[in-house]
């Protein structure tokens, strides 16, 4: 009797002990289905780096799934995949708006601090430090830019664009239809204009958007009632002035520039920039969701790795939002984009951060309750879906 109580309690303390033993996570058996969804447009900056490792890591990547959908409905859609326990996609490439509500509802896998020795921050550009420290270790960035607002006009029908904010208005409230933005929710010219509104106005708190913006919302709201409607979507904005039916519209140094590049919107279009701006930073980030498993995290994480590279990062220069690592500059990327980029840069995006303050995006809670509160207040009935 005494001889099996020992045992049992030598069973219990090795059975207690490897429970509490940490978990390395296991190889993967073979090449991965690499499922990836774009709520961001990154794929147009990106979609050559994952190739290239797929090309270069057959033994790894099998097959690569792209899908894109809007940024709104990305959290519930992998929720319910979460709730069903089957996580079909394992890899998301999301803004500041997506990353920010998966974030705060716990959807994703924390990266940092835990693969802070993997991804070290000092590979960072300045803007990319705080587009990490935006994404509160659930993010990490994969490309980043000094953002907006700007505002992109027809120079054949604006003859004397807006010098103010409240030029800005008259100009709007005179011209009712022909000035428009993207909800802020799927846009980054749509949150450039949002979340940068409030230093141009002097508003009282620029980083409180629920106690510190009165002249913002009222602004807004002003504006809005000479909006015919907002998209879910730049690219609705982009093909409408386009075609000449709107005049002005909302941008960011990427959405200036890829567009006119791409021939999107004539060439000749141009920018004006409000007094009193300051660029709120923009960027992309890449996530992996909960419920994905430990051997295709362990790919994923590889391949994220290699997206830092600098001969990897100097590639997305084409896409015109730019790299996230400070060594990947313009003069190290293939020569076809460094002239691209040449070719479609502005005067006004030369020395930025002397002409003008950058700024960090809102934090998660503060964009999420901002971009409601538009929803609610500004957008309404007039947001259409396409």
């Amino acid at each position: 009797m005494k001889r099996f109580i020992v045992m049992a309690a030598l069973v219990l303390f090795v059975s207690g002990a490897v429970a509490l033993a940490p978990s390395n996570p296991p190889a993967a058996q073979g090449p991965i289905t690499l499922s990836i969804i774009d709520v961001s447009g990154d794929l147009s900056s990106t979609r050559v780096i994952i190739e290239n490792y797929q090309k270069a890591n057959p033994q790894k990547i099998k097959t690569v799934n792209f899908q894109r959908a809007p940024a709104p409905e990305l959290p519930a859609k992998i929720k319910a995949q979460q709730d069903a326990g089957r996580v079909d996609v394992n890899l998301l490439l999301v803004g500041q708006d997506a990353g920010s509500v998966l974030s705060a509802n716990g959807q994703l896998v924390k990266l940092f601090p835990q693969y802070d020795t993997l991804f070290p921050r000092d590979e960072l550009s300045e803007a990319g430090k705080v587009l990490q420290a935006e994404g509160e270790g659930f993010l990490l960035p994969a490309v980043v830019s000094n953002g907006g607002p700007v505002f992109i006009y027809n120079p054949s029908k604006v003859k004397q664009p807006p010098k103010s904010a409240d030029e800005l208005k008259a100009w709007v409230k005179a011209n009712p239809g022909k000035f428009m933005y993207a909800r802020p929710a799927n846009s980054g010219p749509g949150r450039s204009i949002l979340c940068g509104l409030s230093y141009i106005l002097g508003d009282k708190n620029p980083r409180d958007p629920m106690n510190g913006w009165d002249k913002t919302w009222a602004y807004l709201k002003e504006v809005g009632e000479s909006v015919e409607y907002y998209p879910t979507g730049t690219a609705v904005t982009l093909k409408e002035f386009a075609e000449g039916t709107r005049w002005i519209i909302a941008g960011i140094m990427e959405w200036d520039m890829k567009p006119r590049a791409e021939g999107t919107i004539p060439p000749d279009s141009k920018i004006f920039i409000l007094p009193n701006t300051s660029f709120v930073i923009d960027g992309h980030y890449w996530a992996i969701p909960k419920g994905v498993t430990a051997a295709e995290q362990e790919i994923i994480l590889d391949l994220m790795k290699f997206m830092r590279r600098p001969e990897q990062q100097v590639l997305t220069w084409k896409a015109f939002i730019g790299p996230s690592i400070k060594a990947a500059t313009l003069d190290k990327a293939p020569a076809d984009i460094q002239q691209l980029v040449k070719e479609h840069w502005r005067p006004e995006y030369t020395d930025m951060e002397k002409k003008y303050k950058i700024v960090p995006q809102l934090p998660v809670k503060d964009l999420i309750a901002a971009m409601d509160r538009w929803d609610k207040d500004v957008g309404a009935q007039r947001i259409k879906k396409f």
